[in-house]
């Protein structure tokens, strides 16, 4: 019996490949493609695929989330196909099928099919699946215990509560720190580098020594001369740009 297949890519030439290398497998049985996290969700729970290739840097909904909406006693067994570095990937392999780490070649595609093949008679084939749905949970709420939410500052005699999700931006000057928000700059006593630690990786990002900002806050990327960019805000300012224009594109994409 052939393993009931669904990809889930938001590039379309990756799940065009994809479909292809599928369709070369008389072990699969290829019935659904999608090109979101939301469309996956709906197209899992009404297919009820075997396997998922799933991808993992999606905007909206990341391949994660996706198996979070999807958590049951019947999941697919997943094979992640990931950008992500093979360091950062083996944080979680162990608790996936298998994972395909792009661009990767045909014979790496069969590999990991015939290792969903093996897994077909396993009447608990799903358990790494679950296995990794306890693993996001766990991190999940490590994370919200981890990163600051609520900042304090000193004004006027006062101490005033600043909510970081309505903070712009984070500038060094010195030894402390201005953050801006709300049309409103406050000094926190303390250096760039330290309140960097406590900041959400995935909400914010250093754009250069004297600059965090909020990924949410930026407007777009313009460019200055000889190559240089700079980081503009809704709110109209305008911060230098140091750090690799990709990097924080890829940050931009995947917040």
């Amino acid at each position: 019996m052939k393993l009931r297949t669904i990809i889930v890519d938001d590039e379309p030439p990756a799940r065009k490949r994809m479909k292809r290398l599928v369709d070369a497998e008389e072990d699969l049985e290829f019935v659904g493609e999608c090109a979101s996290g939301s469309e996956a969700v709906e197209s899992i729970l009404r297919h009820r695929p075997e396997l998922l290739f799933l991808d993992i840097q999606m905007p909206e909904m990341s391949g994660f989330e996706v198996l979070q909406a999807i958590a049951s006693e019947d999941l697919p067994m997943v094979i992640f196909t990931t950008a992500y570095d093979e360091h950062a990937v083996r944080a979680f392999e162990t608790h996936a099928l298998d994972y395909l780490l792009k661009p990767f070649k045909p014979a790496r595609f069969k590999q990991a099919v015939r290792r969903a093949c093996q897994h077909r008679e396993d009447q608990d084939a799903s358990s790494a699946a679950r296995g990794l749905l306890a693993m996001l949970a766990e991190h999940s709420e490590n994370d919200e215990q981890r990163y600051i939410t609520r900042l304090t500052v000193k004004e006027g005699g006062k101490v005033r509560v600043l909510k970081t999700e309505e903070i712009d931006c984070f500038e060094s000057a010195g030894n402390y720190v201005v953050a801006t928000g709300r049309g409103e700059d406050h000094v926190l006593r303390e250096t760039l580098t330290a309140l960097e630690d406590q900041l959400h990786p995935q909400k914010f990002i250093r754009i250069s020594r004297s600059g965090i900002v909020r990924l949410e806050a930026i407007k777009e990327l313009t460019p200055l001369f000889k190559g240089d960019y700079a980081v503009v805000l809704y709110n109209g300012k305008q911060l230098p740009l140091t750090r690799g224009l990709r990097e924080i594109e890829k940050a931009l994409r995947f917040s």
